[in-house]
């Protein structure tokens, strides 16, 4: 999980880490724990769209553990795949975009006492940012660079949207969801600029390079 605290990160993976290994010597395959882990988040969106805040929380957390089953499985029980590394983005992003329509529902009228309709321009900036975050990454990776670089990751996201809802809920008109989506919306964005700076730096020609010229085909003799 790059960009959280290594200690703490470690301290995570180490209380967990024999519910992993379980799995793994269990052989169950990562795909089905991607799928489950998917279904989780949608009753995350579900429990935002119904104004269950700290259900919403608990269960964005559990996705996110989730998140984290499925690729040490697939690593530990050799199932590694291209299409799972495939399924379980797209389940990422879709399931991503679930949550945030359950938080748009909370300030399109749903729930007037949870702050100004105005919030949903923050929530669709939110979403953008962290459809661009993905994106930015999936493209640069695409051109052979690793782009594991930016400070509101997907676990910062988790982490962030996750602990504010489950601890604070609804509390002082939902301050604590309104502050975090405020910041998400920022630096998400924040994020993919930082994304696109690093990929123009490993992909700029210097100044005094010389290209290589383009190949050029090389002519064909007269047919007899």
């Amino acid at each position: 999980m790059p960009g959280i605290g290594a200690g703490i990160r470690d301290g995570f993976l180490a209380v967990i880490r024999p519910l992993m290994d379980l799995l793994v010597q269990k052989r169950v395959h990562p795909n089905a724990i991607t799928t489950l882990g998917f279904f989780i988040t949608v009753g995350a969106g579900i429990s935002f769209f119904l104004g269950h805040l700290r259900i919403g929380g608990l269960l964005v957390l559990i996705g996110g553990i989730f998140d984290i089953f499925d690729g040490y499985v697939a690593r530990g029980t050799g199932l590694a795949s291209a299409f799972g590394s495939f399924y379980d983005s797209t389940l990422d992003r879709v399931s991503e975009i679930v949550v945030f329509l359950g938080i748009f529902s909370l300030y399109s009228g749903g729930h007037p006492d949870m702050g100004p309709p105005s919030m949903v321009y923050v929530v669709a900036l939110a979403l953008a940012g962290s459809l661009l975050v993905s994106y930015t990454r999936a493209r640069a990776e695409g051109l052979g660079i690793d782009c594991k670089v930016g400070v509101m990751q997907r676990p910062e996201r988790i982490v962030l949207l996750g602990l504010a809802t489950l601890f604070f809920g609804t509390a002082w008109g939902g301050a604590a969801l309104t502050w975090v989506l405020i910041a998400m919306a920022v630096l998400t964005n924040f994020t993919a600029f930082q994304r696109i700076v690093w990929v123009y730096r490993f992909t700029r020609v210097p100044e005094n390079a010389n290209p290589a010229p383009p190949a050029r085909l090389k002519p064909q003799s007269p047919k007899p």
